[in-house]
């Protein structure tokens, strides 16, 4: 009977305070005697200030005259304590009469954040449920505690520390201090890979949103652990093997964990790779009487030997399913029977049409956007309250929301609607930062240092506008730049834009002055699942001025014509299948474009792009292959120097800024061609560097050429006519926080004498 009674004892030890002790073996003494109730007639409640007698005997549903058993008493005590309102509760029987006596908790008097630099208070303080003027709970604060620390360890300072201090004040206040000692931020020192065999962990490394810290770790976000940002990785670095025909692609585990001296984590994704597959045969058939599985094959761009990639077959199902709602076939889906053929690593696909689920949609419910419009998410949706529901289509509408750019965070599901054939669509959006404001240097070699100024904003007033402003000074030229566009022009998918452009140049480093203004409404829509058409209308004004007595005879007849207006209407069309990270295939981009003056001055100018990209031995290698031409053609007036075309670093490598083309025999003035072709080769491959420096090396060769002056006054013009020039040179790729970096290295192989080579130049890496 001891040993039970001292384990009571214990028990009660381990969970009520030793200052109700005394009533605890009060009531274990009742306990051993098996059957004591109480009836109490009245209550007698001590040391409450805040909280009335009533609502504490409402806590423990204590009412005169009731009977109560020991267990009851206990709970009644503990419901008490529940509360949150007493710092300790103790029930005493005093006969016919209950002593409750309570410590209420202290209010708070005001919240402070101490100590903290890195994160400001208004960033903390939106963490901390603990409220002024409320009751403090030791629970409450220390639950704000471990929130303040997680938010620091978002930030990569898992070793900051937070300590929760109380200052007493009268009347039972409290001012609650939470003291931040902050540490400094801790990094990913190194991201490895476990059982890949086809990819080296350079590559892997590049697919991964997470990087390793570099030399620029002060400025580098993405160094940090993040497990979200790691979550995220997983799926991308799944995507990428399974692009690539790696069916059995699998991720084991991802383990991460902290150096001895705690300052950097060390990553490493532990894969199995699995075999790649490509693809043998790929058939449509039909489970759907009346629907001719023919008719869906012109949707499958899939073919014979191309390697397996789930997006090529998600593409696949998509445009079959389009193509049947185009016919006004309803509720079919298509399906992807996958089969293998393992002894020659091949997969047969067949698109299967089957009945679909007949249910509509209901409505569309939107929560979270606080500052964009409903209807700039629902204009992501292709179908509306009534349609058919298309559960691929949904998936394809929160993609299409999260390229918006917009959210943070995106969750699209469905659920039951008002009956058995309806569904309700819930998009539940984060709201995120989509404006912004820089103010920066910019060095070209081509027109020297600069001084930038710029303003975006791609959800202007919640509405998924665009709005770009921006100002450049350097020493020889201003521009100003103004744009704003409207994606969903009168609802549809027509993008609508008006361009506004201002530029000044003066003779510091040429013999005359430009002025340019150029106004240009636009607009484009889709014409091709790949292919877009641009039409636009231009209102252009140029003058030439201020010309030395120095300057070519062809540049100062062409100053006396001075300012000059233009209008101009044309259009471009572009295509591109390219899909960054994600298609092991050749990346292809062409444009096309014309632009057709009319009025005093008629001409017609036309632009043109094709490129190509592909990556080889196992995608260490990117090789790209560019063509860029243009021709300007006058049917009433000339072109001027500042109309013309002129070959800089971004066209042609290794050339002065007009250092090619037709230029003046007697003063040597560059004065530009009517007419350009350029060719560039290049390939940009790595150099054994560590990844996080970010510097990869590259090797290019260019041949091409800028010609035609049109009228030239009578004047001698030489290099007039198409004469190739051939340049080679070695490049270094550096990706830094302020943008990509391009140092090239040239050597010219076939050039004219009077050009203006150059064997260095440094630019701002762009791609066709």
């Amino acid at each position: 009977m001891k040993t039970g009674l001292g384990r009571v004892i214990a028990q009660c030890g381990a969970t009520m305070r030793s200052i109700w002790m005394a009533g605890c073996i009060a009531v274990l003494a009742a306990g051993v005697a098996h059957a004591q109730n109480f009836a109490f007639s009245s209550f007698n409640i001590e040391g409450n200030q805040r909280v009335a007698d009533g609502t504490i005997l409402t806590f423990g549903g204590l009412q005169p005259g009731a009977g109560l058993s020991t267990a009851e008493l206990n709970t009644a005590g503990q419901n008490i304590r529940e509360s949150g309102l007493f710092e300790s509760v103790d029930l005493v029987p005093q006969g016919s009469t209950l002593l409750i006596r309570v410590v209420e908790y202290p209010t708070i008097n005001r919240i402070n954040i101490e100590g903290n630099s890195r994160l400001r208070d208004a960033q903390l303080l939106t963490l901390v449920q603990s409220q002024s003027r409320r009751v403090f709970t030791p629970e409450q604060a220390e639950a704000d505690t471990a929130a303040i620390t997680q938010a620091y360890a978002e930030q990569g300072r898992i070793n900051a520390t937070v300590t929760p201090r109380i200052i007493p004040l009268s009347d039972n206040r409290v001012d609650l201090v939470f003291e931040v000692v902050e540490s400094a931020i801790t990094e990913i020192e190194r991201i490895t890979f476990v059982g890949n065999r086809t990819f080296s962990e350079g590559r892997l490394r590049r697919v991964l949103e997470t990087k390793e810290a570099g030399i620029f770790r002060a400025l580098v976000g993405r160094d940090t652990f993040s497990s979200q940002r790691v979550a995220q990785d997983r799926e991308v670095l799944t995507d990428f093997y399974r692009s690539r025909g790696f069916i059995d692609f699998v991720i084991q585990n991802v383990d991460v964990s902290l150096t001895r001296e705690r300052d950097a984590y060390l990553v490493t994704y532990n894969v199995r790779e699995g075999q790649r597959y490509s693809i043998a045969d790929v058939t449509v058939t039909s489970e759907i009487n009346g629907v001719n599985a023919a008719e869906f094959e012109e949707a499958v761009r899939l073919r014979s030997g191309s390697t397996y990639s789930p997006v090529s077959v998600d593409n696949d199902i998509t445009r079959i399913e389009r193509l049947a709602v185009q016919r006004g076939i309803r509720f079919v889906q298509a399906e992807a029977q996958i089969s293998r053929n393992p002894r020659d690593l091949s997969l047969n696909v067949n698109y299967v049409l089957v009945p679909g689920e007949r249910v509509f949609i209901e409505r569309i419910d939107i929560e979270g956007n606080g500052t964009t419009l409903d209807r700039v998410i629902r204009n992501q949706f292709r179908s509306v309250e009534g349609d058919p529901l298309n559960p691929r289509e949904v998936q394809e509408s929160a993609r299409r929301i999260r390229a918006l750019g917009f959210f943070q965070g995106v969750n699209v599901d469905t659920r039951a609607g008002t009956s058995a054939n309806q569904r309700i669509i819930d998009v539940d959006v984060e709201e995120g930062p989509t404006g912004t404001l820089s103010f920066g240097a910019n060095f070209n070699t081509d027109t020297g240092a600069s001084l930038l100024a710029s303003y975006s904003q791609s959800n202007f007033q919640g509405r998924g506008q665009g709005l770009d402003f921006s100002f450049s000074t350097a020493e020889s030229n201003r521009s100003v730049g103004f744009s704003f566009t409207e994606p969903q022009l009168l609802g549809r998918d027509l993008r609508g834009s008006i361009n506004l452009s201002y530029s000044t140049t003066d003779n510091e480093n040429a013999l005359y002055d430009t002025e340019t203004l150029r106004i240009s409404p636009a607009m484009s829509f889709p014409v091709s699942e790949l292919g877009r058409l641009s039409l636009f209308y231009a209102l252009e004004y140029n003058d030439l001025f201020d010309v030395s007595s120095s300057a070519s005879e062809v540049i100062s007849q062409e100053a006396e014509l001075g300012g000059i207006w233009t209008n101009s209407l044309g259009y471009t069309y572009s295509f591109d299948n390219r899909r960054t990270g994600l298609n092991p295939d050749v990346g292809l981009v062409f444009r096309f474009g014309q632009e057709f003056g009319f009025g005093d001055t008629q001409f017609i100018k036309t632009t043109a792009l094709a490129g190509a990209e592909t990556d080889v031995l196992n995608e260490e290698v990117t090789l790209r292959a560019t063509w860029e031409g243009g021709l300007l053609s006058y049917q009433k007036g000339n072109s001027r120097v500042t109309d013309r075309f002129f070959l800089g670093s971004r066209l042609m490598r290794g050339f002065e800024a007009g250092g090619i083309g037709p230029r003046d025999a007697d003063t040597d003035d560059a004065l530009g061609g009517d007419a350009f072709s350029v060719v560039r080769l290049e390939a940009e491959f790595p150099l054994g560097l560590p990844s996080e420096y970010g510097i990869s090396g590259g090797a290019f060769i260019d041949y091409g050429s800028v010609w035609d002056v049109g009228e030239t006054f009578g004047e001698d013009v030489v290099s007039n006519d198409f004469i190739g020039r051939s340049v080679a040179g070695l490049s270094i790729f550096w990706t830094t926080p302020i943008g990509p970096l391009r140092f090239n290295f040239t050597e010219p192989l076939d050039v004219q004498d009077v050009d203006e080579t150059r064997n260095f130049d440094v630019t701002i890496s762009t791609s066709f």
